[in-house]
């Protein structure tokens, strides 16, 4: 074969090498926005997220949105999510089954609202009196936390990534003053996880009831208080126009995760960048989302007080001091349930312990002096 041949023939095998590689497959290391002459452009994947938030919600169903926004951006437009509030497809509780069945491939809530499918869940969720959002990012992240969640949900085919976090949140709204342990017994209140559990042992009759449905029905009296969130979000709901009072603070729900919940299918079928994305995507999400509240916390507080006479209340020091006993007693129990349990609640109780001691030097000691 000539010199002058061999390389020609040698170049349009190398040239077609680099065109079939630019073509792609989505499984492939192609770049996704390379358009060759004659490839078709790897179509986009799609899925679908459920969540347990009302359309529109500010922060916790805008977040949804946010988090389904990141991953189209980041992919590219290779993985594309349509986001559905609560009842769009399925029922705000019924979020967990639908994913965990592959009716949509991810969604957004919080890990307690699945408590009937195992107590323990509650623990990637809050725990009263627990660690707050930086303290829990931290087990989750960095003490074997992650681990623990994806053992949890694995015989249900699902697994979840934290997306976003209430932060500290507020008491909630009371139609009747609480100055004593005996002023919270034959209360309605809508009160989910470990929370509603304690409330339950001082005599509340505690309810999960979705956010969209709480206006209603604490304003036609079905219960008689309701914690949500905090400021903004209570604004949005117009609480201050039917409970008198607004207490702090949040003992219940100190840093309350919201999760990028997944179809472990569904995931394991994308190639590993896109893994990676909507990983990273969760990341970006539970930041946005936690510092969003505390942005907007701030303003609503000031609105609620100035402008509409809201009352804040503090609970009292020996109601708190009952309630924190409660808590422990009912953390003990979960914990004790099976072999599963004590292991994440050792892990918890080991981070949270070494947490405070860390933040009684540094957060705490810093809030009080500045």
């Amino acid at each position: 074969m000539k010199r002058r041949e061999f390389i020609e023939k040698t170049g349009l095998v190398a040239l077609s090498a680099t065109a079939i590689s630019a073509c792609g497959s989505e499984s492939g290391n192609a770049t996704p926005d390379a358009k060759t002459e004659g490839c078709e452009p790897a179509k986009p994947i799609k899925w679908s997220m459920v969540t347990t938030w009302p359309k529109n919600f500010p922060v916790l169903g805008t977040g949804a949105e946010f988090l389904a926004e990141q991953i189209n951006a980041m992919s590219g437009g290779r993985l594309q999510v349509s986001v559905y509030a609560a009842g769009e497809k399925v029922p705000a509780l019924e979020v967990f089954d639908f994913v965990s069945k592959g009716g949509a491939e991810m969604g957004h809530g919080s890990a307690y609202y699945w408590k009937g499918k195992s107590k323990t869940f509650q623990f990637f969720s809050t725990v009263p009196f627990g660690m707050n959002q930086l303290e829990m990012d931290a087990w989750i992240r960095h003490g074997g936390g992650q681990a623990l969640w994806d053992e949890a949900y694995q015989p249900f085919g699902v697994q979840s990534f934290p997306a976003g976090n209430t932060t500290v949140q507020m008491a909630g709204w009371f139609n009747k003053e609480v100055n004593t342990l005996e002023d919270l017994k034959g209360l309605k209140m809508r009160i989910p996880g470990l929370g509603g559990e304690v409330m339950r042992r001082v005599g509340v009759e505690a309810q999960n009831i979705p956010g969209g449905d709480l206006y209603t029905a604490m304003d036609s009296g079905r219960i008689d208080a309701t914690e949500w969130v905090g400021p903004y979000n209570d604004l949005a709901f117009g609480f201050h126009k039917i409970g008198k009072y607004y207490y702090y603070p949040g003992w219940h729900e100190p840093g309350t995760i919201l999760e990028g919940l997944v179809n472990k299918d569904a995931f394991a079928a994308l190639p590993t960048d896109l893994q990676a994305i909507v990983k990273a995507a969760c990341t970006v999400a539970n930041a946005h989302m936690a510092t969003e509240f505390m942005a907007k916390n701030n303003e609503a507080l000031k609105v609620l007080v100035e402008e509409h006479g809201v009352e804040l209340r503090r609970l009292p020091e020996d109601v708190l001091s009952e309630l924190k006993s409660i808590s422990e007693e009912v953390v003990r129990e979960l914990a004790e349930q099976d072999a599963f349990s004590t292991k994440v609640y050792e892990s918890y109780r080991q981070f949270h312990n070494n947490a405070k001691a860390w933040s009684d030097v540094s957060e705490r000691a810093y809030l009080n002096i500045r």
